[in-house]
């Protein structure tokens, strides 16, 4: 079992984080391997999800998680792990330093905009927040067609880590791996916390109900699930470096009369 404690200002594997690259790493890249490496996004609200955790649970969540597949990664997987995204959608009265969705989308526009002039093609999008899955499909397909880039897509709800208020099986398992990440047991969370209407209404976000697991409780358990989805990240990796490369540099044929 992993040893938790109060976790780094910076989650990142050191040999794959973009910003730990100097100018001359960069240059010593060549046009095959840049063609050869797939960029990480991370995308991270700020939000109180009446977890009893600290409104960063997001940014905690998807950086270890990409810290632990990334160093099992498979030998056919060269990733550029960016930091993580924070300024994006957060409708809910409990989102802090949320955007509204045309600015959500330019921020991501300007981000791919950049991966693309220094030469990488691939990127994979990787997701936290409920609030802004759609975001990422509309911007994926978007900048699919504006700059050619071959861009997968990754949500932790498709990973069992589910944070949406109403849809949402797994939000113990949630609150348990942040508890593990954080090395601190929830606080207790008032059952009217958060209890204003959202922009979905019907969507809210509510005090998970039920005690939580004692720290170490979730110590161990949340090992094995810290355990358990970055394997299951690192295969989905595996996967998308099998994956063959867009025809014609990812230009979209236009059609022609027959």
């Amino acid at each position: 079992m992993p040893a938790f404690a109060t976790p780094p200002l910076c989650l990142a594997d050191e040999a794959t984080f973009w910003p730990w690259l100097t100018w001359t790493d960069f240059a010593k890249l060549t046009p095959e391997v840049r063609a050869g490496t797939t960029v990480i996004v991370p995308i991270a609200g700020m939000a109180d999800w009446g977890l009893g955790h600290a409104l960063d649970a997001e940014e905690l969540l998807v950086t270890s998680l990409i810290k632990g597949a990334v160093e099992q990664r498979p030998a056919n997987f060269h990733p550029l792990v960016l930091p993580p995204l924070r300024f994006v959608l957060g409708p809910d009265p409990g989102c802090a330093f949320a955007v509204d969705p045309p600015t959500g989308h330019a921020f991501l526009r300007e981000v791919a905009t950049f991966i693309n002039a220094a030469g990488f093609r691939r990127l994979v999008l990787i997701n936290a927040s409920p609030w802004n899955e759609e975001l990422c499909a509309a911007a994926a397909r978007d900048l699919r067609i504006e700059f050619g880039l071959q861009i997968f897509r990754m949500n932790l709800s498709m990973l069992e880590l589910d944070l949406h208020p109403v849809r949402s099986k797994t939000r113990r398992r949630v609150q348990t791996l942040v508890t593990a990440l954080a090395g601190r047991a929830p606080d207790a969370v008032s059952p009217e916390a958060n209890s204003a209407v959202s922009f979905w209404a019907d969507e809210r976000v509510r005090p998970l109900a039920g005690p939580a697991l004692s720290l170490a409780e979730a110590q161990v358990e949340g090992a094995a699930i810290l355990a358990s989805t970055t394997k299951w990240i690192a295969a989905l990796f595996g996967e998308i470096a099998a994956h063959p490369p867009l025809l014609r540099n990812g230009a979209i044929a236009t059609m022609t009369p027959p």
